[in-house]
């Protein structure tokens, strides 16, 4: 594959969105072949399992069963549209990826970190983004912007913010596990220098 695959990760508030677009927009004017996409979704069938997953009123869900449709919707995603993208020569740049099941499932929910990450090498091998920028802000701060400012909050928003920390804590696991891929940015600095920041980082692997 002669493609690069970015991901994007961070607490809910982070503004990892806002700051994806303004390095598309950056890339894209510089020339590159960019790709945006997200998860969970990115193509119908993943958008389908995003909306039962997030649904607010599906508070009976399993925690196992959270797991396995996050996996069942990044396994879709991946094979219908990352993979194609890689091969094109494309940049992929996404709006979550494998590490948002190891902090969420894995490790806030209790499952386990290798456990989660063996139900999701299932459906995509050992495939992972060569770089994951982490929009560090801590927990409180991301849910007071996340109320503030959304129209619409989903299930996972309205979780506890001892939930929140706890995914927090996960992410800070995994970043101190992967250092030579994941990269922390300072998150509660203006857009801006987020921005700059983050794409500083990414032409380090272009």
């Amino acid at each position: 594959m002669d493609g690069k695959f970015i991901s994007f990760e961070g607490p809910e508030g982070s503004g990892k969105t806002s700051v994806i677009m303004a390095v598309e927009q950056y890339l894209t004017n510089k020339g590159y072949d960019i790709l945006t996409t997200r998860e969970p979704g990115g193509i119908k069938i993943a958008e389908d399992i995003r909306n039962i997953i997030l649904n607010k009123e599906n508070i009976a869900m399993d925690m196992h069963a959270e797991a396995l449709l996050f996996a069942a919707s990044r396994s879709q995603h991946f094979h219908q549209k990352i993979v194609p993208a890689l091969q094109e020569g494309k940049i992929i740049i996404c709006d979550r990826f494998i590490d948002s099941s190891l902090a969420y499932q894995g490790y806030a929910r209790g499952l386990g970190i290798d456990e989660v990450y063996a139900i999701n090498q299932f459906g995509i091998g050992n495939t992972l983004p060569m770089l994951t920028i982490f929009i560090d802000v801590p927990p409180k701060v991301g849910l007071e912007r996340v109320f503030s400012k959304r129209d619409k909050v989903d299930r996972l928003d309205l979780e506890t913010l001892a939930f929140h920390e706890r995914v927090y804590e996960g992410y800070m696991l995994l970043a101190d596990k992967f250092p030579h891929r994941i990269k922390k940015v300072d998150g509660t600095s203006s857009i801006e220098q987020v921005t700059e920041e983050t794409i500083k980082i990414i032409e380090t692997i272009l």
